[in-house]
């Protein structure tokens, strides 16, 4: 299966901005499209997500700050992150969202793109 390509990670100081960039299959839009972060020793967990009908949601420590979009036209998915704090750090993954139905059980990863924020 054609996996997602992330990048635009980097190394920042804590107040600056990245904006993350992933290439994904066409099909992946109707499952709808997340951001996911893996920090170091732990589980990724679901940072934003933007469904097939537009709903958007994030978790609650970046509302505010960082804003997902997509382009279905270019089988992007954007991730602006704008005042980075340290916590933000860790390993950044875009995937499907829903594992149902017509959308496969099991995610596919990609490498993933890196973000390190210091203070």
């Amino acid at each position: 299966q054609v996996r997602p390509l992330e990048s635009g990670g980097g190394s920042v100081q804590g107040g600056e901005s990245l904006k993350l960039s992933c290439v994904v299959p066409g099909w992946m839009f109707t499952c709808g499209v997340g951001w996911f972060r893996q920090a170091e020793g732990t589980d990724r967990e679901m940072t934003a997500r933007i469904m097939s009908d537009g709903a958007i949601d994030y978790r609650d420590s970046v509302k505010g700050r960082f804003t997902i979009s997509q382009d279905n036209a270019k089988n992007m998915v954007y991730l602006q992150m704008n005042n980075l704090k340290t916590e933000d750090t860790g390993d950044y993954y875009c995937s499907f969202v829903r594992r149902d139905g017509e959308c496969p059980n099991d995610r596919y990863w990609g490498h993933g793109t890196q973000v390190t924020v210091s203070s």
